[in-house]
């Protein structure tokens, strides 16, 4: 498989980053799709043989223990140094004050407890997993610096938030001589393109490379609406994301897909990728085919027609996944 650069940075990433939500202990969290470990080994190996480097997962899964597969899978299929690892911080570990948010005290110990999960000594890529509204981002800056100082980081990346609060983020980091965000891990895809208003031309100005997060819609574009699925019926945080969908887009991907010939999912993904500040997108993977599509994606090619067909349909939706 090529790679290309991670937006402006010269490090090497697949065009498909593998997202591990769904690997982890079930009773941990709040992911009732979340597939054991044996099963999850099994879809690293897939990704990896397929060429894929490029790995995406977060503190938060599954309370850690996605982590702690990823890591141990990694370490038994692949050599550390030609993998890409991602994972991420904000989000609340344990209850009282301090378990959550990008503080320096809850940075520092949340790396510490990511890298002893994932059996490695640093991450490629250590992300805000959302914009902590509570704490100064100058101390959030400035600790994140401090990380990829101490060698247990090599690059930062950030996460859905508005493109204000991005922009102050990398000035006050670029005003203290600090480490930037070469990342933006948002919330895009055809029934969700509020990003193209701010966000994705910023990234695209500024060289971050954009690796968006439910490139599918949670599934909503690879199927018909009233069709079901385990995730479907139990992703609460996906539930409140695509109310106000427009059904017209799903019918254009439906369309352009049976007249090529092709899954669904693969038309979805080849429109995303498309996008010029789009580095990877994070494709999740519980079935085989998932992998499969998303490879086959890479070859597939909108003509400016087709492209048409799938973007007249859309409507200003409200602002998603920020929060």
């Amino acid at each position: 498989m090529r790679t290309r650069k991670l937006g402006s940075t010269g490090l090497d990433v697949s065009p498909i980053c593998l997202g591990c939500m769904s690997y982890g202990v079930s009773d941990r969290g709040t992911h009732a799709w979340t597939l054991d470990e044996d099963t999850s080994r099994g879809f690293v190996r897939q990704a990896l043989e397929a060429g894929i480097n490029f790995f995406d997962t977060a503190n938060a899964y599954s309370d850690g223990t996605s982590e702690e597969i990823v890591g141990r899978a990694l370490a038994d299929m692949a050599r550390r140094d030609e993998i890409v690892l991602a994972t991420k911080v904000y989000m609340p570990m344990r209850k009282g004050p301090n378990g959550g948010g990008l503080s320096r005290k809850a940075i520092m110990h949340e790396i510490d407890q990511s890298l002893r999960r994932l059996g490695t000594d640093h991450v490629d890529l250590y992300q805000i997993h959302r914009f902590d509204t509570r704490t100064p981002i100058e101390e959030t800056m400035e600790a994140l610096h401090d990380v990829v100082k101490a060698g247990k980081a090599r690059y930062i990346g950030a996460s859905s938030m508005w493109a204000w609060q991005f922009a102050k983020a990398q000035h006050v980091a670029e005003t203290h001589g600090w480490t930037r965000f070469v990342t933006m891990q948002n919330h895009y895809n055809l029934v969700y393109r509020e990003e193209e208003r701010e966000m994705m031309p910023l990234c695209l100005d500024q060289g971050v490379g954009v690796i968006p997060w439910s490139p599918l819609a949670r599934g909503f574009l690879t199927r018909d609406p009233a069709e079901s699925s385990a995730r479907k019926e139990t992703d609460e945080f996906g539930k409140t994301l695509y109310a106000t969908a427009d059904r017209g887009v799903i019918d254009a991907v439906a369309r352009i897909a049976a007249e090529r010939g092709v899954p669904r999912a693969q038309v979805a993904l080849a429109w995303v990728s498309k996008h010029p500040a789009v580095s990877a997108p994070i494709v999740g993977a519980t079935k085989p085919e998932h992998l499969a599509d998303a490879i086959a994606s890479l070859d597939l090619t909108l003509t400016a027609d087709e492209i048409r067909e799938l973007e007249s349909p859309y409507t200003p939706q409200p602002v998603q996944g920020h929060a």
